[in-house]
């Protein structure tokens, strides 16, 4: 099985890469390396260093390589910085989100995990006054993003929290 990576520089990207490629998978590491490091990437990684905001970028990946399966760890997650510059925020994290999708659907690719590191340890009991409405409307845009890509089992990462072998084909 194929997985594209994205966020593969990044401390959860990177141990995910690891785990999939010692369970046999070929793994597509996809990383801007604006905050990742190249050396996170384990070896016998296809690295592929690109933005996500790059359309034809993207599309050459997808082109290159028969992905069967997408696991997206690339995304804004500080919360400081999320209401510093909630643009950013919300154009890598939705923008760029479509970016990958539209990509996805242009070559039949279903099979899909989306997490950003906040959301690894589950749902917060408390959401803070001034970052609802935020909250709110990217947990609307990612049931959106299921909805309107038909995509297979999209869950966060942290849904899998509890399963041993989170990527089956």
């Amino acid at each position: 099985m194929n997985i594209l990576v994205t966020g593969a520089a990044g401390y959860i990207g990177s141990v995910c890469s690891e785990v999939l490629l010692a369970r046999g998978m070929r793994v597509i590491a996809l990383d801007s390396l604006l905050e990742g490091h190249r050396a996170a990437v384990p070896p016998g990684a296809a690295f592929c260093q690109i933005e996500l905001a790059d359309r034809p970028q993207l599309e050459t990946v997808f082109s290159q390589h028969k992905i069967d399966a997408v696991m997206h760890f690339a995304a804004e997650a500080l919360v400081a910085k999320s209401v510093r510059e909630p643009s950013i925020f919300y154009t890598t994290n939705v923008a760029c989100g479509v970016n990958l999708l539209d990509a996805m659907t242009r070559h039949g690719v279903r099979k899909f995990i989306f997490s950003s590191t906040a959301a690894t340890y589950g749902e917060p009991e408390i959401v803070p006054r001034g970052l609802s409405r935020l909250y709110r409307s990217a947990i609307r845009h990612a049931s959106l993003f299921q909805r309107r890509w038909r995509l297979e089992g999209a869950r966060r990462a942290s849904s899998y929290r509890d399963a041993p072998h989170p990527v089956r084909s």
